[in-house]
C-alpha cells in the first residue's frame, strides 16, 4: 500500500490544498483532497484488468469552488433535506439556510463541510481528515470535532469512516455524495447500469422532496429494486413520485437494519463488467440517478450531463430530526460514528 501527496492548488482564501493518492496491490486507486474531504478520482479495474476512473469530478480544486452537484463531497453536518430549514432540540429552535425551495439541503451550499479545508493525517492505507466546527456554524449548535477517514483495503474496498463529537446536543447525519459511473466518469448515461437495493420499502415525498412520513412498499412500483433491475427500465414511468424527483431521488428503507455493517446495494455495469457493492450500518440509502446534473465540463474535458452518474448515499432518513424516523441528535454523551464501504469486483 502506498500514499503519495501533491499540490491540488489553493483554496479561495489562499490556503494550500493537497491531493492524496492511495493505491492497493490490485490496481484500486483513490484520490482524495483536503478541500472538502472530497473523493476526486477512483480508478477501478474492469473484467480485462483495464482501469478507469469511475467517479465524476474536476481536474483542479477550482472546479470544486462551486460544485453545484456536490461531486465527491463529504456532506455535513446534515445531509439531504430538512423541512422549512429548521429543527428543535430541547425546546430550542435552530434556523438553517433556506437553499432548496423552503428546505435546507446538505447543510449549506457555501459553508458546508464540502467547502472547508480539512487537516490531513496519513496512515498506512488511509487519509484521516479532521476539522473543528464552531458552535452556531451554519445554524447548528455545539462545538464539533469532525473526522472523516478514507481507507483503501486490499480486497478492493473504499471505506469511509465518520466520527463526530459535540459539546452540545446537535443534529448530525453525514454522507458522501460521489457520483458513480462504472463504465468510466466520461461514459455518458448510467441508465444501462443494473441496480439491487435490499429495501422492500421507501419514503415517498411531497413535491418539495420532503418525506410524507409514510413507509411504502416498493412491490409493484417503479421503485422496486429488490431484484437486480436496469436503472433506465422504469425511470421514465408515469409515476407522481418520479415526477417530483425528475427520476429516482428517494430514500430507501433498508431491510434487516440492526446498526451493524451489512451489504445493502449492488451496482453492475454490463459494458465493463465492473460491480460495486455498498455496505453500511445506517438505516437508509438515498438513490439519486443524477437527474439534475446540468451540462458542464468535468475531468479530462468530459461532458457531464443529466444522469452521467448515480449516487448511493448512506444515511438516516431525510428530515428525521423533524419526523422522528431515527434519533439523529448527538452530543456529549453520544458521539456519532458510522462506516460506509464501496467494494469493487469484476
Amino acid at each position: 500500500m502506498a500514499i503519495t501527496t501533491k499540490s491540488f492548488g489553493k483554496a479561495p482564501d489562499g490556503t494550500d490544498v493537497s491531493l492524496y493518492t492511495i493505491t492497493n496491490g490490485n490496481g484500486l486507486t483513490a484520490e482524495v483532497t483536503d478541500f472538502g474531504a472530497i473523493l476526486v478520482r477512483l480508478f477501478v479495474p474492469d473484467k480485462e484488468g483495464k482501469t478507469a476512473d469511475v467517479v465524476l469530478g474536476f481536474d483542479s480544486v477550482e472546479g470544486y469552488f462551486k460544485n453545484g452537484s456536490f461531486f465527491g463531497s463529504t456532506i455535513g453536518p446534515s445531509a439531504n433535506r430538512i423541512d422549512n430549514a429548521c429543527f428543535t432540540i430541547d425546546g430550542v429552535k435552530y434556523q438553517l439556510a433556506v437553499n432548496d425551495s423552503t428546505n435546507n439541503l446538505h447543510s449549506d451550499a457555501d459553508k458546508g463541510y464540502h467547502k472547508r479545508v480539512w487537516n490531513a493525517q496519513l496512515k498506512d492505507n488511509s487519509v484521516v481528515f479532521s476539522l473543528d466546527d464552531a458552535d452556531g456554524s451554519m445554524g447548528f449548535p455545539g462545538n464539533r470535532k469532525v473526522q472523516v477517514t478514507y481507507t483503501v483495503t486490499e480486497d478492493n474496498g473504499l471505506q469511509i469512516d465518520y466520527d463526530v463529537t459535540s459539546d452540545k446536543k446537535t443534529l448530525i447525519n453525514m454522507t458522501n455524495h460521489s457520483y458513480f459511473n462504472l463504465s468510466g466518469h466520461d461514459s455518458g448515461s448510467i441508465e444501462a447500469h443494473k441496480l439491487w437495493i435490499n429495501a422492500s420499502r421507501y419514503t415517498p415525498v411531497y413535491e418539495r422532496l420532503i418525506p410524507t412520513g409514510e413507509l411504502v412498499n416498493v412491490a409493484g412500483t417503479p421503485f422496486d429494486f429488490t431484484a437486480m433491475k436496469t436503472v433506465g427500465d422504469d425511470i421514465g414511468a408515469d409515476d407522481v413520485q418520479l415526477g417530483y424527483g425528475q427520476g429516482y431521488d428517494h430514500n430507501y428503507v433498508l431491510d434487516d437494519f440492526d446498526g451493524t455493517l451489512k451489504k445493502v446495494a449492488s451496482v453492475e455495469d454490463p459494458a465493463s463488467g465492473r460491480k460495486m457493492d455498498v455496505y453500511t450500518d445506517q438505516p437508509g440509502l438515498q438513490f439519486y440517478a443524477g437527474n439534475c446534473i446540468k451540462p458542464e465540463t468535468g475531468k479530462g474535458g468530459a461532458a457531464y450531463d443529466k444522469r452521467s452518474g448515480l449516487c448511493l448515499e448512506t444515511q438516516c432518513f431525510p428530515d428525521a430530526i423533524n419526523q422522528g424516523f431515527q434519533d439523529v441528535v448527538y452530543g456529549p454523551d453520544r458521539p456519532y460514528k458510522t462506516t460506509t464501504v464501496y467494494k469493487f469486483c469484476n
